[in-house]
């Protein structure tokens, strides 16, 4: 599982500029008025090979209890509790303020590792200033300036470095035959109900791995011989031989989930149709590569005009998962469940397909000879041959000369030849281009 840092301080001290220096992003809105970020965002970074989970909080103010402090405040205590490593981060040209120690008296008692980040310290890595940080009792100041990149490489290494991070996390890598299976999707759409269905009513083989509250738990099960892992984002825990789900929502637990699963299935609600939340979640599984299936749950609670709406909604809002099957499901009363284990089967055998280079070159070659790609400039893109880059997502690399001037438009004409061929469903594919160098090859 990815570690998670959560960045927590008062307003103002740099937080999101942090952020979006850890991200490499500009994901978090930066401004320079204090009490921007008023709820928690969440991002991706990397150092070198290793990955892990930003969360930027608003300006926290612990002992705060009215209005939208007090929201504040409990979004950044959410933010901790999901946490692996807090950074705490403060501003040297403020120093240290009567909120500051309210803050670091509160880390103190939340049981986590805690760094501490000296915000806008440029060029004052041996400055005094630093000294009085010293009194806040949480180890050495890391100084940092977030606005001009200084001290974060550092800062991060110091984060991650209890972590241990296994290379064979790689999803791309050869199946095992286990198929690991996340059922995402936002609170209260049917997850729970839908987990306890499956391992109770179907007879699942299934038992608990321990998991600490923060990480999915995960469940192994088989079905006709086929052997899964639920990897659990709905909060489920064993009560006795009983299996009790409480749904909460973890942002975290999710995020994670969809990385480490070969395939997701995103359930929607179709009494509430498809929301920001939902549109949020599938962008995630799809930038992540992941194999999807969608279930629309409740099918049977809504009438047939509600039913054209919602399939409007989702072609219009989720049109990016086209690739995915959408099955209408009830939890509930056990409905259009079988024919979505075939889906969930199906997309995780298209998402390890195996395509060979002479195939896809003479795809290629066929697709060519149907349509050619437009010139561009004095030159007309040539693509020669192709071979496959990876798996989970399958992945094409095209090689020729002045392919930088295939369109978008011709990538996703040649993506639907391919996936015709090879009946790929429910897997994203991707496909790059690579040009071979010499200019003079492919003159027309």
């Amino acid at each position: 599982m990815k570690p998670v840092i959560a960045l927590v301080g008062r307003p103002n001290v740099g937080k999101s500029t942090l952020f979006n220096r850890m991200t490499k992003s500009r994901d978090a809105i930066v401004a320079d008025f204090a009490g921007l970020t008023r709820d928690r965002h969440y991002g991706d970074g990397r150092l070198g090979e290793r990955e892990f989970i930003v969360i930027d909080t608003g300006g926290f103010e612990p002992d705060s209890t009215t209005g939208i402090v007090k929201e504040m405040a409990k979004q950044t205590r959410q933010a901790v509790a999901e946490a692996d490593v807090v950074v705490f981060v403060v501003d040297i040209r403020l120093g240290l303020s009567a909120q500051d120690q309210d803050i670091a008296r509160y880390l103190r008692t939340a049981n986590k590792r805690i760094l501490l980040a000296v915000n806008k310290a440029e060029g004052m890595s041996e400055s005094p200033l630093l000294g009085e940080f010293h009194e806040l009792g949480l180890g050495e100041p890391h100084p940092v300036s977030a606005a001009h990149g200084q001290g974060i490489r550092s800062l991060i290494e110091a984060a991650l470095e209890p972590f241990e991070f296994d290379e064979q996390g790689e999803a791309g890598g050869e199946p095992d035959g286990v198929i690991r299976l996340a059922v995402a999707g936002r609170p209260n759409v049917g997850k729970s109900t839908l987990i306890n269905t499956w391992l109770g009513e179907e007879r699942l083989v299934a038992f608990d791995m321990p998991g600490t509250t923060r990480d999915a738990i995960s469940v192994p099960f088989e079905r006709n011989g086929q052997q899964f892992q639920l990897i659990d984002t709905a909060g489920l825990r064993r009560k006795g031989k009983v299996f009790e789900a409480i749904e909460k929502f973890s942002v975290v637990k999710t995020l994670q989930a969809i990385a480490d699963a070969n395939v997701v299935l995103l359930l929607l609600d179709a009494t509430q149709g498809v929301s920001d939340q939902d549109a949020h979640i599938a962008g995630y599984i799809l930038d992540s590569g992941r194999a999807v299936v969608l279930a629309v749950n409740k099918w049977d609670a809504i009438d047939s005009y509600q039913r054209e709406q919602l399939k409007r909604s989702i072609e219009l809002r989720l049109s990016f998962l086209k690739f995915a099957p959408i099955h209408n499901i009830s939890a509930l009363k056990r409905q259009g469940l079988g024919p979505l284990w075939g889906a969930l089967a199906d997309a995780y055998s298209s998402a390890y397909k195996k395509m060979t280079t002479p195939v896809l070159t003479r795809l290629i070659q066929e697709a060519v000879e149907h349509q050619t790609p437009k010139k561009v400039g004095h030159f007309r893109p040539k693509l020669r041959y192709a071979h496959q880059g990876g798996m989970n997502p399958p992945i094409v690399i095209v090689h020729g000369n002045s392919l930088e001037g295939v369109t978008d438009a011709y990538k996703r004409y040649l993506e639907g030849r391919i996936r015709a061929h090879y009946k790929l469903v429910g897997t994203p594919l991707r496909i790059e281009m690579r040009s071979s160098k010499n200019p003079f090859d492919d003159k027309d």
